[in-house]
């Protein structure tokens, strides 16, 4: 897969996402066993509508506590989605934490989403996103709570 990151890069400033974790198509755990927290669109507004698709590597703050994360931002083509998603994977497991409020420090972009021909094609490409992530994370500093907006650190 290593051709669809072919337009990666940092951001020189972190990208911050904050909103409660809502109900997704349940896909991500059921069907691509890579469970997603759906962030609500409508508390990310326009920030959200305004992002460009694809996905992203950063930081999530839940709960007080930090977790690497790789987020999907789009229309998920594979699934012709009529609406947008942000999406993110946290790279830990964890119980469901529907209604939470969570936030994502953004550190850079991967790739484009894409449509795939395949269910096993996707699952493929996602543990790509997932290993790249982890590489690039491990480039960073892991961000302070002071990173984060003091709403967010609750």
């Amino acid at each position: 897969w290593s051709h669809l990151y072919k337009n990666e890069y940092k951001f020189s400033t972190p990208l911050l996402l904050t909103a409660k974790v809502v109900h997704g198509f349940k896909r991500g755990s059921k069907e691509l066993g890579v469970p997603t927290a759906n962030l609500s669109m409508e508390d990310l507004g326009s920030v959200g509508q305004s992002l460009e698709t694809g996905i992203y590597y950063g930081w999530a703050l839940l709960n007080r506590n930090l977790y690497k994360a790789v987020v999907s931002v789009g229309w998920n083509p594979f699934y012709k989605n009529k609406t947008k998603t942000v999406e993110a994977h946290l790279l830990q497991n964890l119980d469901d934490f529907y209604d939470e409020s969570i936030s994502l420090l953004l550190f850079g972009y991967l790739r484009q989403e894409c449509s795939f021909k395949s269910l096993d094609e996707l699952k493929s490409c996602i543990h790509s996103d997932i290993d790249r992530s982890k590489l690039k994370l491990e480039e960073e500093s892991v961000p302070k709570l002071d990173d984060f907006p003091p709403s967010s650190r609750l």
